[in-house]
This record gives C-alpha cells, sequence and structure tokens, in this order.
C-alpha cells in the first residue's frame, strides 16, 4: 500500500508540473504592450510554458503580419490562429436588433462579436478527444466557448480583467458613460448575464479585492482568486534621478473610453488650474490611437499628446509626476503600476489606484490619492514643491513593485489555481 501511494503522489506531481493547458484569447496577445489584456495575457502563457503543454487559442485579424505570429508561436507549446470577422456596426436597426439578442439568449454585442464558430467547434472536438486537462479564458469575452459540464471533468478558469456588471454601473453613476439609455437597458441584463457564467467555472480569477467581493455577490460559494497584474521590470526599470520641473505624463490606450474620458477631464479642469498657480506646467498624453476628442487636447496650452511610443519608461523617466485621473473603468490598473516600476511619483484616483495599497495605516506611502478637482491640485502643488515627497514616494513605490508585482511570483500564483482541483 505504502508503494501505491509514493507512485500515486509521484504520478500526480508529475501530472501537475506537465498539465496540458488550453488558454482561450480572442484579443491577439503579442506583442505584449499593445494595452492591459495583451501584456495579462502573454506574461501568464510564457510563464506557464515553462513547466506545462500550453495551447493558445486565438484571432487575428489583417493588420497582424506573419512575423508576428511567428514570434508568438516561440512563447507557447501550441499555436492554433482563426480569423477574426470584421464588425459590422449597422444604424439603429441593427442596434435594435443586437439588443433583442441579448435580451432574449443573455449575451452580450460585444462577446457574440468575437465568438467564432470555427473556434467552437475545433475546442469542443478537442475536449471530447481528452486532449486538455485544463482550460482557461483570458479575459471574460471568452468565456462564451466553455460549456457549463465541462467543469465537471477539467479544471475551468475564467480569468475576469473587470467585473463588466461593476463597469457599467459605475459608468452611469459618473456620468461617463458613452450612451446612458443603452446603458441603463443593458445593466441588469449584464448582471443576470455575469451571473450566469461565473456558475460555469471551477476557478475565478479577477485583480482586485474589490472585483471579489463583487463575484461573491453572485455566488458566495464560488472559488475566487486575487491575482493582480505585473510589471516586467526590464521594459521598465527604475530611473536613476528625479528631473524635478513641472511635467506631468498621463498614459494608456488613447482609444479606451476611460483613458479618453481621464485625459480630457484632467487637462480641462485640473490642468489650467496648475498652470495658474504653476507656469509653464506641461501634460504629455502618451498612447496608442488617439481618438478625435484626444488629439483636440493638443490644441490646449502645455499639453502634447504623441500618440504609440517606442518606450513609455522613456517618457516617465522625464516627468515630475504620473498622473492617474481615472474616473471609471475597474481592475487593477497596469499603468499605475509601470510608472511604480520607473519611479515616477503618482498621484491618482481611487479607481486609478485600486487593488493597490498606497496609503493604508501601517504601509510606506507609495502614492498620493485625490479624486476632486481640489485635491488634484494639493496634492500636485505638494510633490512640486517637496523633492524629499517625490524621492519618498518613488523609493516606496519600486520596492512594493518588485516585491509583489513581479509577472514570474503572479504566474505562479496563476498556476496553483488551475491545477488546483
Amino acid at each position: 500500500m505504502r508503494c501505491v501511494k509514493i507512485c500515486w503522489e509521484f504520478l500526480g506531481g508529475q501530472r501537475k508540473n506537465n498539465m496540458k493547458i488550453l488558454m482561450l484569447s480572442s484579443t491577439f496577445p503579442y506583442p505584449p504592450t499593445k494595452g492591459g489584456t495583451q501584456v495579462r495575457t502573454f506574461n501568464l502563457l510564457r510563464h506557464l510554458n515553462q513547466k506545462h503543454h500550453v495551447t493558445l487559442v486565438t484571432q487575428k485579424d489583417n493588420e497582424i503580419p506573419e512575423e508576428t505570429i511567428v514570434a508568438l508561436r516561440g512563447w507557447v507549446t501550441e499555436l492554433k490562429v482563426f480569423p477574426r470577422e470584421p464588425v459590422v456596426e449597422g444604424g439603429i436597426l441593427n442596434k435594435i436588433e443586437r439588443f433583442g439578442k441579448f435580451w432574449q439568449q443573455g449575451t452580450p454585442p460585444n462577446v457574440l462579436h468575437s465568438y467564432s464558430v470555427e473556434i467552437q467547434k475545433w475546442i469542443d472536438k478537442a475536449v471530447v478527444a481528452g486532449k486538455f486537462e485544463a482550460i482557461t479564458c483570458e479575459h471574460s469575452v471568452n468565456e462564451i466557448y466553455v460549456r457549463p459540464q465541462w467543469k465537471r471533468h477539467l479544471q475551468t478558469v475564467v480569468n475576469i480583467h473587470s467585473s463588466v456588471y461593476r463597469t457599467c454601473q459605475n459608468q452611469l453613476a459618473t456620468a461617463t458613460s458613452e450612451n446612458k439609455l443603452r446603458d441603463r437597458l443593458y445593466l441588469p441584463l449584464l448582471l443576470r448575464y455575469e451571473k450566469r457564467f461565473c456558475q460555469k467555472f471551477s476557478q475565478i480569477v479577477v485583480t482586485t479585492e474589490e472585483d471579489r467581493q463583487q463575484i461573491l455577490t453572485f455566488n458566495s460559494q464560488s472559488k475566487v482568486a486575487v491575482i493582480p497584474n505585473g510589471v516586467d521590470l526590464v521594459t521598465f526599470p527604475y530611473r536613476n534621478t528625479d528631473p524635478g520641473g513641472r511635467q506631468l505624463i498621463f498614459f494608456g490606450g488613447m482609444d479606451y473610453i476611460a483613458n479618453i474620458d481621464a485625459a480630457c477631464f484632467f487637462s480641462r479642469e485640473i490642468l489650467p488650474i496648475l498652470q495658474a498657480k504653476y507656469p509653464g506646467t506641461t501634460l504629455t498624453v502618451v498612447g496608442s490611437n488617439p481618438t478625435p476628442k484626444v488629439l483636440a487636447l493638443a490644441e490646449l496650452p502645455g499639453i502634447r499628446v504623441t500618440g504609440r511610443v517606442t518606450s513609455i519608461a522613456e517618457y516617465l523617466h522625464r516627468a515630475t509626476i504620473c498622473v492617474v485621473p481615472m474616473r471609471t473603468g475597474f481592475g487593477i490598473k497596469n499603468k499605475t503600476l509601470e510608472a511604480m516600476a520607473a519611479g515616477t511619483p503618482v498621484v491618482g484616483s481611487d479607481r486609478g489606484l485600486e487593488g493597490i495599497e498606497v496609503d493604508r495605516d501601517g504601509v510606506p506611502l507609495r502614492a498620493l490619492r485625490a479624486n476632486r478637482v481640489d485635491e488634484y491640485v494639493e496634492a500636485i502643488s505638494r510633490l512640486f514643491a517637496d523633492a524629499e515627497l517625490r524621492a519618498t514616494l518613488s523609493h516606496n513605490a519600486r520596492a512594493m513593485i518588485e516585491r509583489e508585482y513581479s509577472w514570474p511570483n503572479l504566474a505562479k500564483r496563476y498556476e496553483q489555481v488551475i491545477i488546483d482541483r
């Protein structure tokens, strides 16, 4: 019996150290510099693939060159790439039809947009053949491919980057919704949708404790783990010197509603007050795909809009302060972690600092918090005037990033979730 037990434990250990994992990502996760979804997905899969057999199923559009696909193939055991169908917006009748489908079928239009029948056939066939021991959905939009009955014999994990219901609710509450009427109609449907799909999974992963509490309101018995985003410390090295001055930076994907709102809010409501108090104060808005609304900010005094840059770290190193004035958008923010890694002092909102311990009693001060206009002006003024405070935030934040937000350590925690049946 002792021999049988030892052999069983050995085989079990071997299985856990060489699992066959299927990762689903409708977002093509390479290069890992184009957005938060790409960064999180790529860094988790590349570390998992060091110990496990990882098959990645993803989609591409015509803008992704063949050499990028070849490069991604080198980071996984097997790569299956399917074409993405172009999204056809249509007019009012099309929108009414999409809402009707959502109300009847329970799946949001953005999830249906990325859904591929060919991918579903491939996954169904692979599961029936017993090809995988675990399936992970990298972003909740991929949940559509997972059948509820699979969790009886597979480990099924959904990696929720942020609660869609909670995000919609917040956008309505903060008047940052792009379409208030649509979102009011969608809100109860999103609640129903998120409750339903969470039931399908063995394990749920979120990036912040706030999102964990939200998911537990759907089902208090769910297994929900908090695994935040991380930072590539090579891509975001710690800066050598404090540049001083009065240069502010805000960065992120500038076609994302939450970033657009933050950039416009800060540029139009806060920056003019700072410039009146501190002449020469500038703001650099860095990030890919700036919308016309963002590009128009460059017409205001002291604002530069760069578009996509080769190294965000270089811009962070030249900035006095990084502002993260998010008013909506849930989940942990890569931009906040990356600024902290680079050593740039951060002034951020509750949304911008979500999931990161920066000013709780008993922890070193790592950023300054602001939500109202006067709070931003006061916090930024303090940092402009106090080089020692800037150095304190810079040092404390970088130390926290090195200790708690390195991708190898976070990937180990993700691995444990996957193998923990």
